[in-house]
């Protein structure tokens, strides 16, 4: 057990994302010129073509600022502090972060690295935000009001909103160098740090991720008690089985979680019936009225 109180370490958490997260704008993403999702990904291509690194970070905040009234408008109140601390962490940072180089990012040499690796650290960065209840703002915050919304992984949403700044971002490279090679090549680029950021994203955040969890027991009311006491939100389901070997009499219990909860529960059902054998399983096209505790 943690001798610090649990609001300590979830903001100790939230100031490391957003330091993650400008290490990895400041290091990797920005170095490699590729093109950010949402209104990150205008002011990306905006400072790229006026080669100002500090109009980025201006932008950067501007449009955080907007979205920020958003998230405390139709989100919540917690999401919206601890998404604003993760922000002004994130524009802190790449204020005063050192100028290092990792890697030189021309196609010829490590721009592949810098993409792939900045990628990797920008998808755990808003991973650890989402899992203390705030978020590095931008297309994240929009991902978790569509996600509330639809129930589907916060990351998705970030696909749909880098199309509009992925185009912009494209239009301004060609305008600025009319090489319209050299517009393919960031566009390539591109796609591969938006699939490395959001598939990082969605394998290590699963509030959005729904599994059924089937229990054979016979002891089905110590099972259902397990269920609705670890998680007063959930039920379950109870139906007769057969064992096809045996022929004995069983009673299986189901139950529809997400994989944020699943470790938890399968936690209390070894608790109340140490013999009982379980599975579970993803499941896709929930409907809308099933109930993920909001995030914040």
């Amino acid at each position: 057990m943690s001798l610090l109180p649990r609001w300590l370490v979830d903001y100790a958490l939230i100031l490391g994302a957003g330091v993650l997260y400008a290490i990895a704008l400041k290091y990797f993403v920005l170095p490699s010129k590729v093109i950010l999702t949402g209104t990150e990904g205008i002011a990306a291509a905006l400072s790229y073509y006026f080669d100002n690194y500090g109009l980025f970070i201006l932008l950067y905040l501007v449009f955080q600022s907007v979205l920020l009234v958003f998230a405390f408008a139709r989100i919540s109140r917690t999401f919206a502090l601890r998404s604003l601390i993760v922000v002004a962490t994130v524009v802190l940072a790449l204020a005063f972060l050192p100028e290092l180089q990792f890697a030189r990012p021309e196609p010829q040499n490590e721009r592949i690295i810098l993409v792939i690796f900045g990628g990797l650290l920008a998808g755990v960065a808003k991973a650890i935000a989402f899992q203390n209840r705030g978020s590095t703002g931008d297309e994240d915050i929009l991902g978790a009001y569509f996600a509330m919304k639809y129930l589907k992984p916060v990351g998705s949403i970030a696909v749909f909103s880098a199309v509009i700044s992925t185009i912009f971002g494209l239009v301004m490279d060609f305008l600025k160098t009319g090489d319209f090679e050299s517009v393919i090549n960031t566009l390539m680029y591109t796609c591969i740090y938006i699939f490395v950021s959001t598939e990082t994203l969605n394998n290590l955040y699963h509030r959005f991720k729904i599994t059924m969890v089937a229990i054979i027991t016979r002891e089905y009311e110590a099972i259902g008690q397990a269920i609705t006491t670890t998680f007063d939100h959930r039920t379950y389901t109870v139906q007769p089985a057969v064992g096809g070997h045996s022929g004995e009499t069983f009673l299986m219990v189901r139950t529809i979680i997400t994989q944020e909860e699943l470790p938890q529960l399968l936690d209390a059902v070894e608790l109340a019936d140490p013999d009982c054998f379980y599975y579970h399983h993803n499941i896709e096209g929930i409907s809308r009225r099933y109930y993920i505790v909001p995030i914040g």
